[in-house]
């Protein structure tokens, strides 16, 4: 009976399976067609993703292609300009170097010039520096003749105040006698004592009359107030010649010489020291008139006393301006 039972049951149980795996089948069956329907979905998303890509991709070609088109002609027209860059270079290069070369001579020309002025300018400034010593010793002899000039300017001056004092005092002295006689006068820094023969001598004589000696003693007078004056006494005549031998006297030579020292011997006795009083003969050679009348001929018949103050001083100034060029 069991086994009946069992054998029934079996059929049962077989097709119970049977159903229960053909489920399992039709729901695997299900699942795997929803996964191709997903599957596909996504398939057909990356499709047209990858249409899209595919469309941007072309678009992108076809900008890349248009842009390599214009590199293309860019790039032909810059390799032209670099044909012409490069031929610009070359000649440039080549006019560089001539005149590269041009200017390296014209550099040594004038490095050659520079050098020259460079020693020109050496040797002025050695013969700046020499002038410029020069200047500074010059500079100083001219301050040192400047005190001397000024020196000797103080001592001229004082050489004309004596002399005018010394025309003065003799002018006074000698004021009582008449101007036709006897003339006081300056002359080149000196007092000229004029005397014509009238007051002094007679026709041909060497010997002083008495108005002459009085003038002569007044002169000595004041002369003796005036020990720095030297006198020259100088005698003159006119030219007629001697007719005869007078004594010691041949010619006007005679007479010019030995009136002086007549006149010299009486200032002396007078009071002038001798060593200060000097006798001369002019004879007829320095008339002060033509000798073409006897008005003229008497003028030149004189006797000049040239009183000249001692100038020491002036010498020495002189004397040391001398020694120190």
């Amino acid at each position: 009976m069991g086994a009946l039972l069992a054998s029934l049951a079996l059929p049962g149980c077989v097709a119970s399976k049977k159903y229960d795996d053909l489920r399992a089948r039709q729901s695997a069956t299900e699942q795997a067609k929803t996964e191709a329907e997903r599957q596909n979905r996504q398939n057909v998303a990356e499709l047209k993703k990858a249409g899209d890509e595919l469309t941007r991709l072309r678009l992108q070609n076809r900008r890349l292609t248009d842009d390599s088109t214009e590199t293309g002609r860019n790039l032909a027209r810059t390799r032209q300009l670099y044909e012409q860059l490069t031929d610009s270079y070359d000649r440039l290069l080549k006019n560089s170097d001539r005149t590269l070369a041009n200017k390296t001579t014209d550099y040594n020309k004038v490095a050659q010039d520079l050098a020259r002025r460079e020693a020109e300018l050496g040797e002025l400034d050695q013969s700046l520096k020499k002038s410029r010593a020069d200047i500074d010793r010059l500079n100083q002899d001219l301050t040192a003749r400047e005190a001397k000039l000024g020196e000797l300017q103080k001592a001229l001056a004082e050489k004309d105040r004596a002399v005018d004092a010394l025309k003065a005092s003799v002018s006074n002295a000698l004021r009582g006698f008449k101007g036709t006689e006897l003339q006081v006068e300056m002359r080149n820094g000196k007092v000229y004592v004029s005397l014509s023969e009238q007051l002094l001598f007679k026709t041909g004589s060497t010997k002083v009359d008495p108005k002459g000696q009085d003038a002569l003693r007044q002169l000595a007078t004041v002369l003796q107030q005036q020990p720095d004056v030297n006198v020259v006494v100088e005698g003159h005549t006119d030219n007629v010649p001697f007719s005869r031998a007078v004594g010691a006297m041949t010619d006007n030579w005679d007479l010019s010489v030995l009136r002086a020292t007549e006149i010299a011997r009486l200032l002396t006795t007078g009071g002038v020291a001798p060593e200060r009083v000097t006798a001369s003969g002019r004879s007829q050679y320095v008339p002060v008139a033509p000798n073409s009348s006897p008005e003229s001929k008497a003028l030149n018949r004189r006797t000049e006393i040239i009183l000249t103050p001692k100038l020491n001083e002036l010498f020495k100034i002189l004397d040391s301006n001398s020694a120190g060029k």
